[in-house]
Order: C-alpha cells, then structure tokens, then sequence
C-alpha cells in the first residue's frame, strides 16, 4: 500500500458525502480503462431500463425501481402521476395517524405490526433499526417476517394488551404468500380473542385486485396502498412497501427519496471513475473472476447498520444467483453475502478472514460522525467512537497485510439521505453486474420452485394424518406409512413430518420412541 496508490484510488462524492475506496482491490494498471466495452454495454441496459424496456424477459416486466425517487422518468405520464400520489397520500395518512384523527380501539396508534416477508420485511426493518430512536419515534415498530409459530408469540407478548392502539400493515403483492398470509391469520385471531375488529386497525399494501386486497375491500381494512408488477419485493423499499411504515413511525421518507435520487443522478454517469455503482460493480466483477468464487463480507462499523448486511443477502444473492444466462446456457452464477458489525466481528470470524481460508473479499463500511453530541472519553483524548474508527482502520490493515481484498465505503453519519443513497448504490450496482455476466437480475425462479416444494410436503402432511387417524389407534413406523400410502421413495419425509406432528399438540399424534430411533411409530389419539 502507498500513499499514491491510495489517492488513485480513493474516489469522493462531495455532493452525497460519500466516498469509496478501492486501493486495496488490487485492480491491474488499466483494469478501469479496458472494461470500456463492457461498462458500455451496462449503461446501455441500464438506460433503456430507465427508459421503461421489458428488463425482466422472463416475466415480461419492466423495472422501474428507479421512477419512485424520480417520477418524472417514468415511462407515462399516468405511472408518473401514480407514484407522485402514493408518496402523497402516504404522506397524508401517515399525518392522520399521528394527529389521531385516524385512530385504533383504544384511541390513538402507538404501536405498529408490519406483517410481510423478503422485502416486504428485510428493507422497512433495516431503515427502521438504522434511522429510528426510542423516544423521538411517533410509533414503536414491530415485524412479523416468518411463519414461526413461537416467534408470533414473542411478539404478540410484546403487544398484550395494546392491541386497540396498534395499526397492523400486511404487506403482499398477492395476498396468498403463505408467510404474511398465516401471520395475518394469526393477528386476525389475536384481535378476535382481544374483542377487537382487526380490520378497524389494519392497513393493505398490496396489488390492485389481489386475494389480500379484495379482503381489505370486503371486510373493510382501513386503507390500502398499492404494490406493482414492476417493482420486485428486493427493490421496493422506496415504494409504500417500505416508505408506510418508515412514515408512520415518523421518520423522513423525503430525504430517503432524496438521498436515493442524488445517488442515481450520479450513477448515471457514463464516465466509470464518476459512477461510484460501475466502480463497486466492476470491483466484484474483479475479486470474484466473474463468477462468484469469492464471498463478500459486509462488514459496517455502525450498531445502526447491524441489518444492512441481511438487505444486502437479499438483494444480491436473489438478484444474481441464477442458474442460467439471458441466453439459456447452465452457469450458476451468484455472490455469497453474510456479515454482521464492526467491532463485534473482531470477536467473531475476524480471525478466519485474516489467517483462514482466503475465499473471501471485504467490504467496509465507514460513518464518520461518531454521535451528535460531545462524547466522554474512555481514555485520555480518546473516545468510544474513537476506538471504533481505529478497529474498522486496524483490521483493515490486517486484512490486507494477509493479502485479503477490501472495499471501503464512507459516509460521514447515518441519516435518511445516506441510506437513501446506499440502497441506490446498491441496487444499481448489482444491475450493472447483472449485465456484465449476462444474467436476469429482476426474477427469483429458485424461489418459487421452493414454495412448490413447501406446498407438496404440506399436502403429503395432510396424507399421513389421514391415514392414520383413519386407522387409529394402531401405530405405523415411517416405512409402514410409506408403504401404505405408496410413497416408499420419501420415507424420510414422513419420518420427519410425523416427528413434528408429534410436537403438535393440536395435531393428537402420538410418538412411542423405539431403537434405533427411526424405527419410532406414530398413531392418532382420539
């Protein structure tokens, strides 16, 4: 490392406060300059994108992510008008709640239950961790973002007794993902056992003329919200998916817009050394060879950033896992994404990323502004946060001194409009990526193949109670329901199914534990 090498590489954004650093990248001399081609080719994606092309072939979809902090790009002036009035009268419902001309039960909402799940959850509760404060916040946040029987009950623990004073949003572009679905049922009982009407407290966004939408019409939700076809779940944090409740728990969706605006104005660029998203993009592109074989560590030195890295899970590793190119051809392509904080990582996998396997490339994440006010110091001159800059620098350094690969990021504090700007950094910069490896970054075919997969084991559940509350009290071992019900090639799912129903109380499946535990048999109990 030099100085030199260093102001090379170290690219500020004055006007956003941000600034990234890619000395420790390792790009050969040129590496900028040769990719010319293929970063044309990018930015010609990306502005036809903009422009309102069918970016998603598979779906036969436009993407339009980019229009919500810019309606004027949008493609029609009655899309422009669409998003320009859903920002308004989220604007508009949001100060009725918190002025309680909009109230629940028990008078005005205190409380908020977001109910949704992949970016109908991962993005609201990342703003809401990193921009909200207990005390300053017009409404206490909680998620439903599961099908977790007992994680419903720690929340609804939280919310005993507040019922009447707490607005619930159900976020689902259909309205028949079984995650947000079965939480709602569950609220919906909640409320009834409670005395409390739960659509007097509940709010919809979803898709015009979806299952959840005709039931927020037919039994008379408070408010609905829209979701469109061209704003994918990863993407939509901008849209009233994320921008209700940011709002409602009172925070600035105008300078989350604003930020998110500034940052695509800039990475429109054409120029690469201009385009902080094609620098990041061309960054991954290098450490991982094209093809993924490096993971990427998020690693933010901020406790407010502690759930970017889970935002980013999504949003990368759903965007560019892929098993095909646009043209068809097996390539399986993908970058793996974890991490967690600084410095609670020295304490962590810091060790592996130093000294273990090198399959890995960094990507620190810096805020400048320690707190608003005056800190005290741990030691003499030095502060709390003082340590924290030096541990994000040190391990830096020994990273590096072991030949470890790093990105840096920085922003001088956590505010809505730097978080604004790096979720559009983000996103941009995995479409640029998306059209250097030839992939549809704007679908998720892997995901419903898994919900597929859910929905045959729960109709093969539903199979074996049958059978053996149809032959009870008699008990069958996995292979002697499996042969029963002619399904010999899954005995190891009716092994575990009946080990859950087991544990079901209301299911009255009983377990007598034989040897070896395999051989245990299961029967009905009337």
């Amino acid at each position: 490392m030099s100085w030199e090498n260093f102001k090379k590489n170290y690219i500020a954004f004055d006007a956003l406060n941000f600034a990234i650093d890619l000395s420790r990248v390792g790009f050969p001399t040129d590496y900028i300059a040769d990719a010319k081609p293929m970063l044309d080719k990018a930015f010609d994606a990306m502005a036809e994108l903009e422009k309102g092309a069918i970016a998603n072939p598979d779906e036969n979809r436009m993407v339009g992510h980019y229009w919500l902090r810019a309606p004027q790009l949008a493609p029609t002036a009655e899309l422009a008008a669409e998003i320009a009035g859903t920002l308004e009268k989220i604007e508009v419902f949001a100060n009725k709640v918190h002025s309680g001309e909009i109230s629940g039960s028990a008078g005005t909402f205190k409380n908020l239950l977001c109910i949704g799940i992949g970016g109908s959850a991962l993005g609201p509760q990342f703003v809401a961790s990193a921009l909200g404060m207990p005390g300053r916040d017009k409404m206490k946040v909680f998620f439903l973002d599961n099908t977790d029987a007992d994680g419903f009950d720690i929340v609804f623990a939280e919310l005993k007794g507040k019922l009447g004073e707490t607005l619930c949003i159900v976020t689902s572009k259909s309205g028949s993902t079984p995650e947000p679905r079965n939480a709602m049922i569950e609220t919906v009982a909640q409320y009834k056992a409670a005395g409390l009407d739960f659509a007097k407290h509940a709010v919809a966004v979803t898709g015009v003329g979806s299952q959840l939408d005709k039931t927020a019409v037919a039994q008379g939700f408070i408010e609905r919200f829209p979701m469109w076809d061209w704003v994918g779940g990863r993407t939509s944090e901008m849209a009233a998916v994320g921008l209700l409740p940011a709002a409602l728990q009172g925070l600035d969706i105008r300078g989350m817009l604003a930020g998110a605006a500034a940052m695509d104005a800039q990475t429109r660029s054409r120029e690469a050394l201009e385009n902080p998203a094609a620098l990041l993009a061309l960054a991954w592109y290098f450490l991982t060879d094209g093809k993924g074989t490096k993971d990427m560590v998020i690693l933010p030195y901020k406790d407010r950033l502690l759930l970017f890295a889970r935002y980013l899970q999504q949003l990368i590793m759903e965007s560019l896992g892929k098993e095909k190119d646009l043209a068809g051809n097996v390539v399986n392509q993908g970058i793996s994404v974890y991490g967690n904080k600084g410095s609670t990582d020295q304490h962590a996998y810091i060790q592996q990323l130093r000294e273990g396997v090198p399959n890995f490339f960094a990507t620190f994440i810096e805020v400048l502004r320690d707190r608003a006010g005056e800190s005290t110091e741990v030691d003499p001159g030095i502060s709390a946060g003082d340590y924290l800059e030096g541990f994000l620098l040190g391990t830096r350094e020994a990273l590096t001194e072991k030949g470890r690969a790093s990105v840096t990021l920085t922003v001088e504090d956590v505010t809505p409009q730097s978080i604004g700007a790096l979720i559009a950094l983000f996103e941009r910069a995995v479409g640029f990526y998306a059209t250097f490896i030839g992939i549809n970054a704007y679908h998720q075919p892997g995901v419903e193949a898994g919900k597929k997969a859910a929905a045959g084991i729960l109709k093969l559940q539903t199979q074996i109670v049958e059978f053996l509350k149809a032959n009870a009290p008699e008990k069958f071992s996995a292979d002697a329901i499996a042969e029963k019900l002619e399904l010999e090639n899954r005995t190891e799912l009716v092994f575990k199914i009946c080990q859950h129903l087991a544990l079901s109380p209301s299911k009255n499946i009983q377990r007598q534990v034989e040897t070896p535990f395999c051989n245990s048999t299961f029967n009905y109990k009337n």
